[in-house]
């Protein structure tokens, strides 16, 4: 009796109250899952652009830093100068830094930096979607024992700049051309460079008032135009 009046109760369902409160905390959570992985989204969008933005800028504060550190001393068989400011290469392009370093490659049958010629500049952007602001080439000439024709490379090293700045500190003050090749026969105490950054929307005063800056110490060598003379003793 009792079996058959356990068959004959009907199934209990759920109520529409019940399946509508299923479906509302369904759509809450669906709803809080979206947000979390818009926001993971975006975060990785912001964080891959400000890896692109600041990777080329600590690559040429780097590579700016090692050419200035492996700056060889004056003269030599490869005639080597120092030259900062406003000045004209063998190209006939004005550039803000000429140097010689021994920053070149180092293997295991030269492991000696080769000594290399270096040039910074800033030209105008060709590409736009950059940004305003120019463009920081490094020009590189490797043989210099070459006679004919200079033949230089150019690396594109970032963009946006406003203006670069070079000061030479000659134990004194701070001066904004130096060129051995004119007047000046020793190499600076110590060289900084200023890399204003061009001003993006509203974080102009930010960029201008935080310029990018390095200092590096230089193993400046004497050297005179007077030619030394030894007397001989009998």
């Amino acid at each position: 009796m009792n079996l058959i009046g356990q068959r004959l109760m009907p199934a209990r369902a759920f109520t529409l109250i019940e399946v509508l409160l299923a479906v509302m905390i369904c759509a809450i959570v669906l709803a809080a899952i979206n947000g979390v992985f818009y926001g993971a989204l975006h975060l990785r969008a912001k964080t891959s652009e400000a890896i692109d933005l600041t990777a080329p800028r600590e690559l040429a504060m780097v590579t700016l830093r090692r050419d200035l550190q492996g700056v060889v001393p004056l003269g030599g068989v490869f005639g080597s100068s120092f030259r900062s400011g406003s000045v004209a290469n063998n190209l006939g392009q004005n550039v803000n830094l000429e140097i010689f370093t021994a920053t070149g490659v180092i293997n295991d049958f030269a492991p000696w930096g080769d000594i290399q010629k270096i040039t910074y500049q800033l030209v105008e952007s060709t590409d736009r979607t950059r940004g305003a602001g120019k463009d920081l080439i490094r020009g590189v000439t490797t043989n210099l024992l070459f006679t004919g024709s200079e033949q230089m490379g150019q690396k594109w090293m970032m963009g946006g700049i406003e203006k670069l700045e070079v000061s030479c500190f000659d134990g004194f003050e701070w001066r904004d051309t130096w060129d051995t090749t004119m007047s000046e026969t020793n190499l600076p105490l110590a060289v900084r460079v200023r890399l204003h950054l061009a001003a993006d929307g509203s974080s102009r005063a930010r960029r201008q008032d935080q310029p990018m800056e390095l200092l590096v110490l230089l193993d400046a060598q004497g050297r005179t135009n007077q030619v030394a003379s030894t007397t001989a003793t009998q």
